[in-house]
């Protein structure tokens, strides 16, 4: 009798064990919880789709932008799309009795996207995928507990985080002298300091403002002949029903061009070759309009500035703003030559 008993039990906790080693299941994995994984959970739940969305909600936003950041885009761009927009950006600020501002600050944003992360519920789970693999009937995914997942499709919302990059000159120097603008949101540090931007997008001109701000001499270093803005021909957003015909209202890239890109589901049937040239001129490095009454570029007195072979710029610190980047050595002058060296101050 007691040997069955022991047998009964010894069953239990084999079963109990293959119960809790057997992988948990779903129809939809997004690994990512930033605003594209949270839309896509949010549109999948509402389909009545089984689906799991890991990762910390805006943790990309929340660590690794800088502090007291406006985003670059505009309000109606900025919300995260949600089916039957009901968790818009204005709903979120109503239930929050938050005072609608434009352009958005960076920290609202943030509590924006978590407030939203909340309606996913147990849909939401904060670990993160450390591994994918790929079987007959779909994809285990491994967590960072080493638990293990399966899906029978993956959705990659992984942002733009991974891909940062440092143009090659700094690989060798350690973090304190040369870092890029995703890797920290605290500016303070710059205080007193010489620092040096590299890049020419609204991330650069964000982070030099922002870093001056703090208190610290910056210099901005670009390779295009000037500084691009969005919205540099303002009146041909006040043509009528032909800037409606020009421009979306989400103001992503030129005439014509932005009103292209506003519709992915058309976009998808452009062969590739033509959709990634008609991609890197809607997104080219430029800077916000709405931010460009903040910069006013100080010159060198008139004078051109060269930057050869045998130039150098003394600094504390560099800060890289690029995804992928070379620098030039070639002389310039401000809207004139190939690298231009600004100093930039608020006006």
């Amino acid at each position: 009798m007691n040997s069955g008993t022991e047998v009964l039990g010894t069953g239990a906790q084999l079963r109990e064990r293959t119960a809790r080693s057997k992988p948990d299941s779903t129809e939809v994995a997004v690994i990512g919880a930033g605003p594209y994984g949270l839309s896509a959970g949010v549109h999948l739940k509402a389909k009545g789709i089984k689906v799991r969305v890991f990762g910390e909600p805006m943790e990309f936003w929340a660590k690794k932008m800088p502090e007291g950041m406006l985003l670059r885009s505009p309000r109606v761009a900025s919300t995260i799309s949600n089916p039957g927009h009901k968790l818009n950006l204005e709903d979120y600020e109503s239930a929050e009795k938050i005072q609608p501002k434009a352009p958005l600050p960076l920290d609202t944003f943030v509590e924006y996207g978590q407030w939203l992360s909340q309606k996913l519920g147990s849909e939401l789970d904060t670990r993160t995928v450390a591994r994918v693999d790929r079987e007959p009937q779909g994809f285990r995914l491994t967590l960072s507990d080493g638990e293990t997942v399966r899906a029978e499709k993956v959705v990659v919302a992984v942002g733009i985080g991974p891909f940062r990059k440092k143009p090659s000159v700094f690989k060798d120097l350690p973090s304190q002298y040369a870092s890029h603008c995703y890797e920290g949101r605290d500016v303070q540090k710059f205080r007193g300091k010489k620092v040096v931007v590299v890049g020419a997008g609204q991330s650069a001109l964000e982070s030099a403002a922002l870093i001056h701000e703090a208190g610290a001499e910056v210099e901005l270093l670009v390779r295009n002949s000037d500084v691009k803005w969005i919205g540099g021909a303002p009146w041909l957003h006040k043509l009528g029903p032909i800037s409606l015909m020009l421009y979306s209202s989400h103001d992503v890239g030129p005439a014509g061009i932005s009103r292209m890109v506003a519709y992915p589901n058309l976009m998808r049937f452009v062969p590739l070759p033509l959709r990634d040239k008609i991609r890197k001129r809607a997104v080219r490095s430029a800077g916000s309009a709405s931010s460009r009454a903040r910069y006013r570029p100080l010159g060198r007195a008139g004078r051109e500035t060269e930057m050869t072979a045998d130039s150098a710029r003394l600094a504390d610190r560099c800060l890289s703003s690029t995804w992928r980047a070379r620098l030039r050595r070639r002389g310039c002058r401000w809207c004139q030559g190939g690298f231009g060296v600004f100093r930039w101050c608020p006006e």
